[in-house]
């Protein structure tokens, strides 16, 4: 009699082991429909043309490019690739990566019901990895969003997407950790999962057990370029709020402080008299900045930003970049082994890693095809120059002369550029037409590159 009974007992482990696992079903049957998949065409160079420019066979500057490059082969193609977004609202506003749509010439969204539509990109903002594209269209079913703060390592999700280009493919598994920061992305913190998430699968959904979108799908580690178990979404709030800005000003604003800060180790907090590493560490001060202006010195470890704690080097630039340009907020530090209470304004962050509609007026920094920035004092200490122009992006006529991301341009014509506004009075002043020589300063190297004004400033 115990045999049989310890036989049946064994018989149901594994169907109480079973009963425990999630059905992901109903999820996928109420909320599927709103995952789409987004396809993109844009045109491409091959690094023969990216040496040369791109100039009509009739241009003079032609025959001197062709004579010093061999072998300049096709200049241009087209090329596409695949992502996915997610409708939040049924108007047709969907949700993706900005990388997804980053250079795209021509955005196509499919929804399930095999509909197709093509897509304005509203907006799309690097620096996050988040766009917001809009599509003609009623009715849509839409996503619910959730609460990221909420969410407990261990917990099951669920990625809705096209990876490899096959519609609507679910994959689940647990979040394997909460606020990690990756390499140059300081403004967001990823939710780590080890859902399967592949190329195609870029701007799609993640979705907790209550069929409530927590995160978009971002990026993955991988030393094989497929997955290895290490997924990274994007908090909803984060991406949420960045569309918000996109849909009302086509932008986003941040707040800076100027300040270059560093991780504060064991070795460096038991230096200055700290119980423990936490803050960010004050590694230099933008002469005239905020921060300056508000008192913070070189060697301050700030500890808390507008009441908010910081608790290690990476907090510091989320949470300054989420604050309001022009707002005044109390900082505290750490100087001379004690905490003191400062007051800063915080200033704008202004760059062009935010791309606006290509429909309308564009804008001033986003002229010619290449995104600008001014340079910061400190940065041009760093460079050894006193002028210049930073290139954040390049597009069309920009790239097509060979400028790339990275550049600073110094001077138009021999007339050396001091700012951005400077930059687009010379361009403007030129006819439709015309080639003027750019010095650009190139890594360690300068040189000068011919460019058009075609007129689509």
């Amino acid at each position: 009699m115990y045999r049989y009974l310890v036989l049946a007992l064994c018989l149901l482990m594994p169907l109480q082991a079973a009963a425990q696992l999630p059905d992901f079903t109903e999820l996928v049957e109420k909320h599927g429909a709103a995952v789409v998949n987004i396809s993109t065409t844009q045109t491409s160079r091959n690094a023969a043309s990216q040496q040369m420019p791109q100039l009509d066979e009739n241009d003079p500057f032609y025959e001197f490019f062709r004579r010093f490059i061999p072998n300049p082969g096709p200049r241009e193609f087209q090329s596409q690739s695949l992502g996915s977004g997610f409708v939040i609202s049924a108007d047709g506003y969907i949700l993706t990566n900005a990388h997804v749509v980053e250079s795209a010439e021509e955005v196509t969204v499919r929804l399930t019901d095999k509909r197709e539509f093509k897509a304005k990109v509203i907006g799309a903002d690097r620096r996050t990895d988040v766009a917001l594209i809009k599509i003609d269209a009623t009715g849509l079913p839409t996503v619910q969003f959730g609460d990221p703060g909420r969410l407990k390592v261990g917990e099951w999700v669920v990625a809705i997407g096209s990876p490899f280009g096959f519609d609507n493919t679910v994959t689940a598994g647990i979040v394997s950790a909460k606020g990690r920061s990756l390499p140059q992305e300081n403004f967001v913190p990823f939710i780590q999962t080890d859902v399967a998430v592949n190329p195609g699968n870029s701007g799609g959904p993640l979705f907790n057990l209550r069929g409530e979108v927590v995160g978009i799908n971002s990026q993955i580690y991988s030393r094989t370029g497929g997955f290895m178990g290490l997924s990274f979404a994007i908090p909803i709030d984060v991406a949420n709020n960045i569309a918000q800005q996109l849909r009302t000003t086509g932008k986003v604003t941040r707040g800076r402080i100027g300040v270059v800060i560093q991780p504060l180790t064991k070795e460096l907090a038991d230096g200055f008299g700290m119980t423990k590493p936490q803050g960010a560490l004050v590694n230099s001060v933008e002469k005239g900045g905020p921060a300056d202006k508000g008192g913070i010195e070189a060697g301050d470890v700030i500890l808390r930003f507008d009441g908010k704690p910081v608790n290690a080097s990476e907090d510091l630039p989320r949470i300054v970049g989420g604050t309001k340009p022009g707002s005044k907020v109390a900082v505290q530090v750490w100087r001379n082994k004690a905490t003191r209470d400062l007051q800063l304004t915080v200033a704008e962050l202004t760059d062009d890693r935010t791309r606006q509609a290509r429909s309308g007026k564009p804008a001033p920094a986003n002229q010619f095809g290449m995104g600008l920035a001014d340079l910061t004092d400190t940065q041009r200490k760093e460079l050894k120059i006193e002028g210049g122009v930073f290139v954040e992006s390049v597009q069309g006529a920009a790239g097509r002369a060979g400028l790339r991301r990275g550049d600073v341009i110094l001077a138009v014509n021999n007339q050396d550029v001091k700012s951005v506004e400077q930059f687009r009075q010379l361009m403007n002043g030129f006819d439709k037409g015309r080639i003027v020589a750019l010095l650009v300063r190139r890594g360690g190297n300068s040189l000068y590159i011919p460019f058009r004004i075609d007129g689509n400033g």
